[in-house]
């Protein structure tokens, strides 16, 4: 996938926001608020760049451009460790309902959501992961337990079953929402219970369609996530000072960087031709399976040696390197993950 002048300036305008208004202390302070994020910087994400309006068509109150875009504010969002709801609710949230295909729903919904004024949480897994449905229709009710919910605290709550994708009011009574604790503390995680709730059937779901899509904005999160660690390393190792120079100096430290460097830029072709596919409809099942699993361990390799080559500093709370570590764990497990890349026909 080449990125296009205005997608690169879209990706540009988000960073320049978040290394002003998405630093790490705004990003701290987030995890103790009420929703486990920082509001304020959802709130100017939507109104000054408009981020949750991208993927939703201009008939339904957004800007219509697709896929791409969203993934692309994604990743720069890995590059800070923030967790607003642009995963939970502007990518995957937003993709269910235009994929359950209820056009009253979208009409009524979408809009809200494209103004940052709405959000929405996909109620999925079962305790055992997203191979398994939590929760059961009932007829005019939903009933069970959804586990590792993103953006639990939403204003609306979509529920997978085995019969389809359901509508429920997240204000309705017989809902029960409890916060889990998880590795990864910079993304809140909720267990929901529905006890007889009324709900709206919207239509039935792509349920392989909707795990890929959260796959590859998983991978495009990761792919951000890895190449700020990069950075930073790369940063530290110039200011690092050990026997009377720089450890950037280094012979064998430049080799493990340059291995960090090309485990970057590898996932980042394979995560854009991941998300090329998906978005024109193109994309074979093997192009997005293993856009997953090598994002997953370039994360986790690139990540590792941030942690071993910043030595003690990057396991205290005060540094970042540990959050980045847990975050490379957390989504490792995330939406589930492919046992290996399925082999291309003859």
């Amino acid at each position: 996938m080449s990125i296009t002048a205005e997608q690169q300036e879209l990706a540009t305008t988000v960073r320049a926001v978040l290394s002003k208004h998405g630093t790490s202390a705004a990003m701290r302070r987030g995890l103790d608020g009420e929703n486990g994020y920082d509001a304020a910087l959802w709130t100017l994400l939507c109104e000054q760049v408009g981020v949750a309006a991208l993927a939703i068509p201009e008939e339904f109150g957004g800007v219509g451009v697709g896929l791409v875009e969203s993934l692309l504010v994604v990743e720069e969002l890995g590059r800070t460790l923030a967790a607003p709801p642009m995963l939970g609710s502007a990518v995957l949230g937003v993709q269910a309902l235009l994929l359950a295909g209820d056009a009253e729903a979208n009409e009524r919904l979408l809009p809200g959501v494209a103004e940052g004024a709405r959000t929405l949480a996909v109620c999925w897994a079962g305790a055992s992961g997203w191979d398994s449905f939590g929760v059961r229709s009932d007829g005019d009710t939903v009933s069970g337990t959804a586990h590792y919910v993103l953006d639990g605290s939403a204003d609306t709550l979509l529920v997978v079953t085995a019969d389809g994708l359901h509508e429920v009011d997240g204000s309705a009574t017989g809902i029960t929402r409890t916060v889990v604790p998880a590795m990864d503390p910079t993304r809140r995680l909720t267990t929901i219970e529905f006890d007889a709730v009324p709900a709206r059937r919207l239509g039935d779901l792509d349920l392989a369609r909707l795990r890929e899509i959260g796959w590859a904005a998983v991978a495009a999160e990761q792919l951000g996530a890895a190449e700020q660690c990069l950075d930073l390393t790369v940063e530290y190792s110039k200011s690092r000072v050990q026997f009377g120079r720089p450890i950037g100096s280094f012979q064998a430290l430049k080799h493990r960087m340059a291995d960090m460097y090309v485990l970057v830029e590898s996932t980042r072709s394979i995560v854009y031709l991941a998300i090329a596919g998906l978005a024109d409809g193109t994309a074979e099942p093997v192009d997005v399976a293993a856009a997953r699993l090598h994002a997953v361990t370039a994360l986790n390799s690139v990540v590792s040696e941030t942690v071993q080559m910043h030595g003690g500093i990057a396991i205290t709370w005060e540094h970042d390197a540990h959050l980045f570590f847990k975050r490379a764990h957390g989504d490792a497990q995330l939406f589930g993950a492919p046992s290996r890349p399925l082999p291309r026909p003859a």
